[in-house]
């Protein structure tokens, strides 16, 4: 089957590998026919992960079902379906808790597991035209029949759960003021959770135009941080006092103000001074204990310098980790359905798996137009 490898570097093409098979009689096989490229696979795609040239790359995959495994009982050949980036057991006691992202079965000696990502499992990834779906009878949503919605219903993967998760951690609630750092796609999602969630104003942090617009265009308040400390500009805002919430959609790829250069903590940091005391901060935004393109040795052992003085003498509550999509996938699947939801409109491009190279070089460097892409193997 034809699928998106990782060469190294700043680098991917699209090459025959072998097709995915049934290993297990829980395993299905997906015929995919959407798969969207993640800010997280920019991090193997820039050479900044242990990744080895040959990987499989995509974790956010919709499809039908081509074949399933004889123990296989929810689900047909035929049935459109959308896995979480999560893949997960169901019964661990991580899974059974609610916690999918931890999952103790699917990667032996690391909490939790995910398709075509580097330390996260034996798990080929799906911007290819088939995958496997281990543990299908949990891991696969079932859809609507047809086409309808797939750009939509594909974002359930992982953007639209994580940004929802992001409030979640920061216990976001009806009337409260959340302040969302970084306006890719994570931190859109999580703009948008938190309207849909009630909260009264959202502040979105960024400074690519175009992200600022996008994030107005839904009834976001844009702060661009090129105009001067975002906290600050928050604050005046809010007569002073700062957010109720805040949200870090940005992890530790942040970069300082005004400047081209990394600086892991800045976010963090910014939150700190963002929310008001007594609040909470939610970080879905990727922090990994190793970054060997980090600035300094500290970041490079993934240590950072975060205000935790200051956080403490706040009394800010604090949540994080990665998302767990099964949590929230399946009522964010019917809000899709009610016309209750449209996560869509982050997407720029729908493109044929073909152009995944180019795609890849685009949304890496931010070009203009490049929010969000999903890529087509096979027609749906």
């Amino acid at each position: 089957m034809r699928a998106v490898v990782y060469k190294g570097p700043f680098e991917v093409a699209i090459e025959q590998v072998e097709d995915p098979r049934i290993q297990h009689p829980n395993d299905v096989l997906v015929r995919v026919t959407s798969t969207a490229i993640c800010g997280s696979d920019l991090h193997m795609y820039e050479g900044r992960t242990a990744a080895e040239p040959g990987i499989v790359f995509g974790h956010e995959n919709l499809g039908t079902v081509e074949e399933t495994g004889e123990g296989v009982t929810t689900l047909s050949k035929g049935d459109r379906v959308v896995m979480p980036f999560n893949v997960a057991c169901g019964f661990c006691k991580n899974c059974s808790a609610g916690f999918t992202g931890f999952c103790l079965t699917v990667n032996p000696g690391f909490a939790g597991g995910a398709y075509g990502y580097v330390a996260m499992g034996p798990y080929t990834g799906g911007q290819a035209e088939y995958v496997r779906v281990p543990y299908a009878d949990f891991n696969c949503l079932k859809l609507p029949e047809g086409t309808e919605k797939e750009t939509d219903f594909v974002l359930l993967a992982d953007i639209f759960p994580t940004g929802y998760h992001g409030n979640e951690l920061a216990d976001v609630r009806p009337g409260d003021t959340v302040a969302v750092y970084g306006a890719g796609p994570v931190g859109l999602m999580a703009a948008y959770s938190a309207m849909l969630r009630g909260a009264s104003k959202v502040f979105v942090v960024d400074r690519v135009a175009e992200r600022l617009q996008k994030a107005e265009e839904i009834g976001a308040v844009p702060i661009d941080f090129t105009q001067g400390n975002p906290a600050e500009q928050i604050k005046e805002q809010t007569d002073g006092q700062g957010t109720d919430k805040g949200i870090d959609a940005v992890g530790y790829q942040a970069q300082a103000q005004g400047e081209d250069r990394e600086e892991p903590a800045i976010v963090l940091n910014s939150l700190v001074e963002t929310v008001r005391p007594t609040g909470a901060l939610g970080i879905p935004g990727l922090y990994v204990p190793s970054d060997p393109g980090g600035p300094d040795e500290s970041a490079k052992k993934g240590m950072l310098m975060v205000s935790v003085g200051r956080l403490f003498e706040k009394g800010l509550r604090l949540g994080t980790g990665q998302c767990n999509v099964k949590r929230y996938n399946r009522h964010l699947r019917d809000m899709i359905i009610e016309d209750r939801a449209k996560p869509s409109f982050v997407v720029s491009h729908e493109l044929p798996l073909e152009q995944a190279s180019s795609a890849y070089e685009k949304f890496d460097k931010r070009v203009e137009g490049y929010t969000k892409v999903v890529l087509h193997p096979q027609a749906a």
